[in-house]
């Protein structure tokens, strides 16, 4: 009996095993479907004569054509090839219809999409473009169309696997897709309306108003004028209201300020370069994912030829160089957006307050179609300032009082905006002064934009610069009140008032996303810089050498010494290092001597192999913790990085901050060296926690792997595996190879943010010139070319950055020939 039993149960075993076996097979054998081919013969409408595509060894796409818009037509096929399950969720992102296809999880993002009405302000941006800028922008949606024609009748897998498993209508690219991609970039690399909430809700909270420039500081040199407290404009305002926090799911384009938008650029001029041409680098900062959002291309246009990142769903390569001009991003942090609070009507909710009485706003029902769930349906509304917005979106509820609502002005939000056509024509600019001239058509995502061409370097901020009323209640810093004129915008700026920097004395320009200019308002540009950190160590190395070369350019963009460790540390533990006698082995107090002990003896540099910068970055973090906790009640649970000018403010008591050492709910008074010990405890009873107390054997890249996950089914059990990319890394929140941590969760050192692409060019020998991304070319799971790039980006290697066409068809993986269809009689 138990024989047979035995026999039955083998047989089930051995058919359940078999049919795992046949279930995996045909997964992959559906999802592979969607491996693109590389080397063939493809006829395409829409080309006036054939594009070929050669794959190098990299798998960077080197299109060569008879016009500008047939190259064009052959980056939109190659971007549809690699990476259309990108550019799909990035269009459903902007359209505000992600709930169409994942469901209720997403609703919140649609309906502040929606509210913004990126993709209608697209839609009606195609019809001010002009002719030339049209006609590439359909002969780039005409390549992606081939690729989904392509999909179609040859039965390639929806041409991304992700396509079996969320069932989606793929409607054909448009012009208006590309110019809404632009307008997400915007929104993603913006934080100046987080920041005038936050700094809102956090007067409201600090019993002593004086306080609020400590925790939120402006960056260091000449101070600007006193502004009001948030609580003087506006009656019947909470103390503390908890808020909802923005949203969380990976696909969101909104971010707290602290990842919002970075980068670093700097560039050498002929006499400050050993090789005595011009020097270039590039790494712009953005959100980690698999795959990443750069795509690296080649094109050969009629002005000749230009390589660098392009992000998939535009047609224009963002970072790059010809073998004329080099041209690198870093966010400018320019004030962008102003908050408005505007009064309803108390008579007729329909209406708001303006300079001249009430006014009904403009309204537009909007259906969001949601996937197993019924459609939701929300009403928009605008006002002169700009589209109202939910008190749920941003945290608005929390700092709007009771009959009133919350708008948003943001240049980004114009029509007339010609940013996607400079972008295109800066690729055909012979120097930097007929590049000067064609950036002046940028609105918006504001960037520095730092060039190179033989002879010359500059660098000049771009994009629309609000004007502002020098009687603006707040100037731009917290929302004020939308009817009083003074606080509306007057239009913008002049191109001519943005920053400029043309051919410096010294040779060497550059920007860490600090502060540029020191200008009074409202020509200011910002109250909010993105670093007050690295700028300092790019400075040191930049001047450390009388020349540079391309690999001193390399080794700046790969360090990591962090000058915030280098200048803290001596001041928050200035009366703990070798003090007392030595503790017995064991106790806490010997744990503290041991850590203290590593950090007296360590040099600043956030290796991954150390675990200096473990502990060290736990101190700081229980140290920004144990000061604001008591201020800033349940606030402080929002401040998730630490702010190294804070801690600088605290520890050399500027303005009387050392006040923030002292606990309010104790009876003594604390000192900040008592802090300081009480934090370094914290902090390694966490690190015990979670990596035991052996401080000598910790490494800083267990914690701060850098987490390029599918943003979809990365979180996927078992899939997640085959998906997320992770590696070890080096550096830091503010280290020139920067690492932004998440600040969050159970793993609040994880890297989520830092350089996706990173470019060296050499204009002495412009085909020496180097980049990398952080994945790999491919958004397919089962392809090489999905993390390929991974292992090199983490190494500090790159591969070349040639317009070599010999070089590009030597080593070749494929060549695709595109060949227009013969007409029919």
């Amino acid at each position: 009996m138990l024989g047979r039993v035995f026999v039955w149960l083998f047989r089930i075993a051995t058919g359940l095993v078999i049919l795992s076996v046949i279930a995996i097979a045909l997964v992959y054998w559906f999802a592979s479907r969607s491996l693109p081919d590389y080397d063939k013969t493809l006829k395409v409408p829409g080309i006036a004569a054939e594009v070929e595509i050669v794959r190098d060894s990299a798998n960077v796409p080197h299109i060569f054509a008879a016009n500008d818009q047939d190259v064009l037509f052959g980056l939109g096929y190659v971007h549809a090839q690699d990476r259309l399950w990108q550019m799909l969720t990035m269009r459903w992102t902007a359209q505000g219809r992600l709930s169409e296809v994942f469901g209720a999880r997403t609703l919140s993002i649609d309906k502040l999409l929606r509210r913004f009405d990126l993709y209608g302000v697209a839609r009606d941006g195609v019809e001010v473009q002009d002719p030339e800028t049209l006609s590439k922008l359909r002969a780039y949606a005409a390549g992606v169309n081939a690729r989904l024609e392509e999909i179609n009748t040859s039965a390639l897998g929806r041409g991304a696997p992700e396509l079996f498993m969320f069932k989606a209508a793929i409607a054909p690219w448009t012009p208006a897709d590309s110019l809404a991609m632009g307008k997400l970039m915007a929104l993603q690399l913006t934080g100046h309306m987080s920041n005038e909430v936050m700094r809102a809700r956090t007067s409201l909270a600090l019993p002593e108003p004086e306080r609020l420039n400590d925790i939120m500081p402006d960056a260091p040199g000449t101070g600007i004028a006193a502004l009001p407290k948030y609580a003087d404009l506006f009656d019947d305002l909470p103390r503390y209201a908890k808020g909802q926090g923005l949203p969380e799911h990976p696909l969101s384009p909104v971010h707290p300020t602290a990842l919002a938008g970075a980068s670093n650029a700097f560039a050498a001029a002929p006499s400050r370069s050993a090789a005595g041409g011009t020097l270039l680098a590039n790494d712009p900062h953005l959100g980690f994912s698999a795959p990443t959002i750069w795509y690296l291309a080649r094109l050969e246009l009629a002005a000749g030829g230009v390589i660098g990142g392009t992000i998939p769903g535009m047609p224009l390569v963002m970072s790059g160089r010809s073998d004329r001009l080099g041209w690198a991003l870093t966010s400018s942090y320019l004030d962008d957006q102003d908050v408005y609070i505007e009064q309803l009507n108390p008579e007729n909710t329909q209406e708001y307050r303006t300079p001249d009485g009430f006014k009904e706003f403009e309204t537009r029902g909007s259906i969001i179609r949601v996937k197993d769930a019924d459609p939701v349906t929300i009403t928009l509304r605008w006002t002169d300032n700009g589209p109202v917005l939910s008190g749920s979106d941003y945290d608005l509820a929390t700092i709007t009082p009771r009959g009133h609502v919350a708008s948003v002005a943001w240049n980004a939000l114009e029509v007339d905006d010609h940013t996607l056509a400079a972008g295109i024509r800066l690729m055909s600019a012979n120097n930097v002064d007929e590049a000067m001239e064609i950036l002046a058509g940028f609105t918006a995502p504001s960037q520095n934009v730092t060039l190179s061409d033989r002879n010359m370097i500059a660098m000049k901020t771009v994009g629309k610069m609000p004007a502002r009323d020098p009687g603006h209640a707040t100037k731009g810093r917290m929302p004020t009140q939308g009817w009083l004129p003074e606080n509306r915008w007057t239009g913008y700026l002049p191109y001519e008032t943005n920053p400029e920097f043309r051919d410096p004395a010294g040779g060497i320009l550059g920007n860490t996303n600090n502060k540029m200019v020191d200008r009074a308002f409202p020509e200011h540009v910002s109250y909010l810089w993105g670093d007050t950190q690295r700028v300092h160590r790019w400075r040191r190395l930049m001047q450390s050498r009388e020349v540079h070369t391309r690999d001193s350019f390399i080794e700046a963009q790969l360090d990591t010494v962090s000058f915030t460790a280098r200048s803290l540390l001596p001041l928050i533990g200035a009366d703990l290092w070798f003090t007392g006698e030595a503790a017995p082995e064991g106790t806490p107090e010997r744990l503290r001597q041991r850590a203290l002990e590593l950090l007296a003896n360590w040099n600043g540099e956030m290796n991954e192999h150390l675990p200096e910068p473990l502990i060290y970055s736990a101190w700081l973090r229980a140290l920004q913790t144990r000061l604001i906790q008591d201020d800033l009640g349940p606030l402080a649970e929002e401040f998730t990085h630490v702010q190294p000018v804070f801690l600088e403010r605290v520890f050399r008591d500027i303005d009387g901050a050392a006040a923030w050492c002292d606990i309010r709910q104790s009876s003594r008074e604390e000192s900040c060296s008592d802090v300081a010990r009480l934090a370094l405890d914290d902090a390694l009873i966490w690190i015990d926690e979670r990596y035991g107390d052996a401080l000598e054997s910790l490494r800083w890249g267990d914690a701060h792997q850098a987490t390029h996950d599918h943003q979809i089914l990365g979180e996927v059990p078992l899939l997640k595996h085959f998906v997320n990319i992770r590696q070890s890394t080096s550096g830091g929140d503010n280290t020139l190879l920067r690492g932004m941590t998440r600040g969050t969760g159970p793993d609040p050192y994880q890297n989520v943010h830092g350089a996706g692409y990173r470019g060296v060019y050499d204009f002495a020998d412009p085909n020496s010139s180097v980049f990398i991304t952080s994945t790999g070319q491919s958004g397919h799971p089962l392809s090489e070319h999905y993390d390929d790039l991974a292992q090199l980006w983490r190494r500090g290697e790159y591969v070349p950055m040639s317009l070599d066409q010999e070089l590009a068809r030597a080593a070749n993986e494929g060549v695709t020939l595109l060949q227009p269809v013969e007409p029919t009689n």
